[in-house]
């Protein structure tokens, strides 16, 4: 048997494994769909990637849209907590106050402003030399008094009430004086040096009283407290509508203690006059005496 006959079979066609070349095998069907297979596999995971950021990028701008949509919403909820607690501290807590007049120089001057706590009173008593503020219909009647003129309109009445929940404007309801005799005090002016005496003690005023004034410059007393009742002097002696000049008003020119509204004890305003409102050391000499 010749050569060629080796690869026939016996009907003379040629053997189908046998008719199968080598190099045939490596070019298979099989091969080429794995090599297409893992292409398609690339460019689907591509476009998967592409997909999945584009989707992050619109969640994220869809989620910036809510938060800045929800911020309007709650802005007004905001905006009404705010004014509640600025009530609820300005009516029991603490309030700001705009000095109007001279009656105080040089401890305070006029465009000062004063933080006044409303508490400190519920917990203890006044005391001697301190700085406080007062409502003094009834009981007192100052010229000096600033006069609000009324508001144009309701947009200027809103922003002077505002402007004087801030301190930023007088009220002319509010006086602001020093306590000289508490309670039962006797109080009279003057001794052989013209000083003011408090129960029968002199007092050394030089720390606080306006330059060059004198302690009074009209002479009273002696004169008792009423109970319940404050006597009231400015540090500026001379031009300063207090006590003195009330006497004929009713309380005998002493103030109701529930007229006080609470004790000035820090300027705020301006940055360099700023500083605690303490008790003279005279006063408390005095008290320990």
């Amino acid at each position: 048997m010749d050569k060629d006959e080796k690869g026939l079979g016996a009907d003379g066609v040629q053997d189908e494994d046998s008719a199968r070349s080598g190099p045939e095998e490596h070019g298979s069907a099989t091969g080429s769909q794995t090599h297409d297979g893992l292409g398609a596999s690339g460019v689907s995971a591509a476009g998967d990637q592409e997909s999945e950021e584009r989707a992050d990028t619109a969640m994220s701008k869809s989620q910036s849209s809510t938060k800045k949509g929800s911020f309007w919403k709650e802005l007004p909820i905001l905006i009404v907590i705010a004014l509640v607690l600025a009530f609820v501290i300005r009516t029991w807590l603490m309030q700001a106050f705009y000095i109007p007049s001279t009656s105080m120089e040089n401890t305070l001057l006029v465009g000062d402003r004063v933080l006044v706590n409303k508490v400190v009173y519920q917990i203890r008593d006044i005391e001697r030399g301190e700085v406080i503020v007062f409502n003094g219909d009834g009981s007192w009647d100052d010229p000096n008094t600033v006069q609000i003129p009324e508001p144009t309109n309701p947009v200027s009445g809103a922003f002077t009430w505002v402007q004087q929940q801030l301190g930023a404007a007088p009220t002319g309801k509010e006086y602001i004086k020093r306590v000289i005799g508490l309670p039962g005090d006797t109080v009279e002016c003057c001794d052989e040096q013209n000083r003011l005496l408090v129960n029968g003690e002199p007092l050394d005023e030089d720390a606080y009283l306006y330059p060059g004034s004198l302690e009074s410059h009209t002479e009273f007393g002696p004169i008792e407290v009423p109970e319940g009742h404050l006597w009231l002097m400015g540090d500026h002696r001379a031009i300063s509508h207090d006590s003195r000049a009330n006497q004929n008003n009713p309380g005998g020119g002493a103030v109701p203690i529930d007229h006080v509204v609470g004790r000035a004890f820090v300027i705020i305003w301006p940055f360099g006059q700023a500083g605690p409102l303490s008790v003279p050391e005279s006063f408390e000499e005095s008290d320990s005496e």
